[in-house]
């Protein structure tokens, strides 16, 4: 059910790691929004993929791109995860997933995933603030200024991930 190329991506405020509200329309008013969905610091394959999009932030500025993840952990743990790997862009705490579940990028964790995590203790109530193990799946879109999506990327297996350059193609063309 996630958003294609071709739809609308919602408006939406959320606060970042420092804990300061930031608008779509801030964003989209310097030119094209880069948007990574990410399920939080705890999982490697998140890490792994921001990390990545960090060293590629110069040439998202170039193609005149802002680049921000979002995910439902808290905005201290946004912050522990901007300070420990250095990233340089916005992480963005979606509460309850209100904006993933616009995207149409929510599911829950079944139960028997539920007790993997436990025993290798990955808290998600404690990282989520919330007790609801929902997540979204890892996603990445490219918004146009009339928030049209011009890219999107979403797979249900959270190990598959868009390259970052691949993403970095689209927001440099101008059609």
């Amino acid at each position: 059910n996630a958003l294609t190329v071709g739809s609308k991506a919602p408006a939406f405020e959320l606060n970042d790691h420092n804990g300061k509200p930031v608008s779509s329309a801030q964003l989209l008013s310097n030119g094209r929004l880069v948007l990574c969905f990410f399920r939080g610091r705890w999982c490697p394959f998140c890490v792994g993929q921001l990390a990545a999009m960090n060293l590629l932030l110069p040439q998202f500025e170039e193609a005149g791109a802002s680049l921000v993840a979002i995910s439902p952990q808290t905005v201290q743990q946004s912050f522990f995860m901007v300070d420990q790997h250095k990233l340089r862009f916005p992480l963005l705490s979606d509460a309850g997933n209100q904006v993933a579940r616009q995207f149409g990028l929510v599911y829950r964790v079944p139960d028997d995933q539920q007790a993997i995590y436990r025993r290798a203790f990955v808290n998600l109530p404690f990282a989520n603030g919330d007790d609801s193990w929902d997540l979204p799946i890892p996603a990445a879109f490219i918004v146009d200024r009339d928030h049209t999506i011009l890219y999107a990327s979403a797979d249900e297996d959270y190990t598959q991930r868009p390259e970052p350059g691949a993403i970095l193609e689209r927001p440099s063309r101008r059609d």
